[in-house]
């Protein structure tokens, strides 16, 4: 999962990885020296697959910023770029290339589409490799250590688990019900809080799933507090969407789930990082 998180499930890079080495040897190699093939490959990539990349890279690097996304005029204004359709072949081209996903609000298709970078390497560079270019050995040791190493991590293990869905599906017992995923954000009030739930796939039985997706590097438990805020973006998302259909809780892990006295009667399923990785075959 980490070499996943920073370099994609690119074969091109992968391939590099020597197994004589620790995942974060290899990482340190293969990023932060001058030897490494992913140093700068992100200054060769952009240019290598569009014309005129300016703007794509622009794209991308306004929305790693914001990495809950963006909708197209925030896009325009933080990338500094002109509307028209020259924008809308940027992000056409980025996301049919993999590097952003759009998603729908829940309940709202009229909405405007909310964009995201997925990229792994490209946030990863962005991230980490950019400013920290050739720092010597061990230099991704010290910044897995860091504070921003946590948020990077949460936010990547996300969008590889919204790459997925269909392994999650399978996971959650519901491989052959038609399903929808979408976004769900609430900006709240002065009165009333907002909400933001990672992943909310909508199915065609009546029933919703609300998924959490939580990367630790040991078993989560659910703490009192948390359990809370879970229980008030629950009653967020059923006021705002008017929905009837039961609401469901999941989540997704890294190394498992804890039950405990605060999780009871609110999360009716959890499933590890393993079930991303298997095969899926779909009946038809």
């Amino acid at each position: 999962m980490h070499l996943y998180m920073a370099m994609g499930g690119i074969p091109h890079y992968l391939k590099e990885v020597r197994a004589a080495r620790s995942v974060i040897q290899n990482i340190d190699y293969l990023c932060f020296s001058n030897a490494g093939i992913l140093t700068d490959e992100f200054l060769k990539l952009y240019p290598s697959l569009f014309e005129k990349s300016d703007n794509h890279i622009a794209v991308v690097r306004a929305l790693a910023k914001k990495r809950k996304g963006l909708v197209r005029k925030d896009i325009i204004e933080t990338a500094k770029i002109t509307n028209g359709g020259g924008t809308t072949r940027v992000l056409e081209e980025l996301e049919q290339s993999g590097f952003i996903t759009s998603y729908h609000p829940f309940g709202n298709k009229k909405k405007q589409k909310l964009y995201r970078l997925t990229d792994e390497y490209s946030l990863f560079y962005l991230q980490f490799i950019e400013n920290t270019k050739s720092a010597g050995p061990g230099t991704w040791q010290h910044l897995s250590q860091s504070s921003g190493y946590k948020s990077w991590s949460s936010y990547t293990f996300e969008s590889i688990c919204m790459k997925h869905l269909l392994q999650i599906k399978k996971a959650l017992g519901i491989a052959n019900v038609y399903t929808v995923p979408y976004s769900f954000t609430n900006k709240g009030t002065s009165k009333e809080k907002g909400a933001q739930i990672d992943l909310v796939l909508d199915r065609a039985d009546s029933v919703i799933n609300l998924i959490e997706m939580k990367f630790h590097k040991e078993g989560y438990s659910l703490s009192k507090s948390y359990a809370a805020q879970l229980a008030q973006k629950s009653s967020v998302f059923k006021s705002t969407t008017s929905t009837k259909k039961h609401l469901s809780w999941a989540m997704i892990t890294a190394f498992g789930f804890k039950p405990n006295t605060h999780s009871l009667g609110l999360i009716e399923n959890h499933i590890t990082m393993d079930v991303l990785f298997e095969d899926i075959a779909l009946d038809y």
